[in-house]
């Protein structure tokens, strides 16, 4: 059973923070998007960039390490992309709006993989041809900036928001990348947080990108498989291979049709719970 790596809780944590970086090792985080970009300053991008490689010699366990660089069209893009190229697990581009943008990246960090901050207009309808770059390994929704080009307000069922989160959740999967839902700015709003982290894992996100470790446990409870899911998961496999031990091509479990698709499910799930395991220990 194949073991994908969970994505979870991404945390945002400022590059420019040499304590918060140290922090992040400690953190129930599945991963740490360490920012240059929108969480440092101009005068202090330089120095967080030194900080950055500092900090990313340290042991960070499981948790998979991304690096969110400045636009090449900055003062800072390329020697962001120039000093990523080795030393983190992937490197999120800003702003990605048609993948020549991830090719300019690609030229400067050598095999390291790239993610793509969805949170343009046009990006959202390039979204097709930006996950089937080969570089390409996952896609980071950018909620705030995408409502900014919008014009939208903000309210509870992101009624705005779905055309965009669907089409890049559909490009995704179509090309087999991870992607994880935008930030929730109310980070004391527990409820709204949990609302929002379950509209987002019932859409199919693979988890959520965080601005706060207070928002950790909620986000990581939400997109795991629960106890009862993963008891289903388990009777479904059961009960479908015992149906076709006896020649049968369909079960029956709990009132319901199982098929050949339902079992595939159920394994994605066990082999979720199992890599959440693997990394808690």
């Amino acid at each position: 059973m194949t073991q994908a790596r969970p994505y979870r809780s991404v945390l945002y944590i400022p590059a420019a923070n040499a304590r918060a970086m140290d922090k992040a090792r400690t953190l129930p985080a599945d991963a740490i998007i360490f920012d240059l970009e929108d969480a440092v300053a101009p005068a202090e991008k330089p120095g967080a960039r030194d900080l950055l490689r500092a900090a990313l010699t340290q042991d960070y366990g499981a948790r998979a390490r991304i690096v969110r660089i400045n636009g090449l069209d900055t003062d800072w893009g390329r020697d962001d992309a120039a000093a990523f190229a080795t030393g983190a697990d992937a490197v999120l581009v800003p702003k990605v709006s048609r993948p020549e943008d991830l090719d300019a990246v690609a030229a400067l960090t050598g095999d390291t993989p790239l993610w793509a901050m969805m949170e343009t207009a046009l990006g959202m309808l390039n979204a097709p041809a930006i996950a089937a770059h080969p570089r390409l390994q996952g896609m980071v929704m950018g909620t705030n900036d995408l409502a900014k080009e919008l014009g939208s307000r903000n309210r509870p069922d992101r009624l705005a928001m779905q055309t965009g989160l669907g089409l890049c959740l559909l490009a995704a999967r179509a090309h087999g990348r991870v992607i994880v839902d935008g930030v929730f700015n109310a980070f004391k709003d527990e409820d709204g947080l949990r609302a929002e982290c379950e509209q987002g894992r019932d859409m199919g996100f693979d988890g959520k990108t965080l601005i706060h470790p207070a928002q950790l446990d909620i986000a990581n409870a939400a997109f795991a498989p629960s106890g009862d899911e993963v008891d289903l998961a388990r009777r479904q496999i059961e009960a479908y291979e015992a149906a076709i031990a006896e020649g049968k091509a369909v079960a029956v479990v709990d009132g319901r049709i199982v098929e050949n698709l339902h079992v595939e499910t159920a394994r994605k799930t066990l082999a979720k719970a199992a890599a959440i395991a693997a990394m808690n220990g």
